[in-house]
C-alpha cells in the first residue's frame, strides 16, 4: 500500500532516517514504503493516527458504492442458507487494546 501526502518541499528531509520517503509519481506528493505514525513512534498498522483527524475531502473503502459497477440484486433465499452457515462469535478485547483505544467496555 502506498500513501500520498502533499509536501512543499518533497525530496528534501531532515535525516538519514527519513530515506524511506520518496517523491511521488503525482505532482506535489510524496510517497513512504512502510508504516506511518502520527502522534506515535511505534505504528502498528500501515497508518496510525493518535488523535482526531480532519479530513477535508472524500474518504473511499471498497466497500462505497462509488467504487463499484454492476451492482445487481441476487436470490434472497440462498443468501440467508449461506448466513446460516456462517459462524458467529462473541468476543472482549485485550485489556492492553481497550486501554490504548479508550475503549471502556471491553
Amino acid at each position: 500500500n502506498f500513501f500520498f501526502f502533499q509536501a512543499s518541499n518533497p525530496g528534501q528531509f531532515e535525516n538519514d532516517s527519513d530515506v524511506l520517503w520518496q517523491r511521488g509519481h503525482v505532482p506535489e506528493t510524496i510517497v513512504h514504503h512502510g508504516r506511518v505514525g502520527i502522534n506515535t513512534d511505534a505504528p502498528d498498522e500501515a497508518l496510525v493516527v493518535c488523535g482526531n483527524a480532519k479530513i477535508m475531502g472524500r474518504v473511499m473503502h471498497p466497500s462505497d458504492s462509488r467504487a463499484k459497477q454492476n451492482i445487481r440484486e441476487v436470490d434472497t433465499n440462498e443468501q440467508l442458507r449461506r448466513i446460516t452457515q456462517m459462524r458467529l462469535v462473541e468476543y472482549d478485547y485485550k485489556p492492553e487494546f481497550a486501554s490504548v483505544m479508550g475503549i471502556k467496555n471491553s
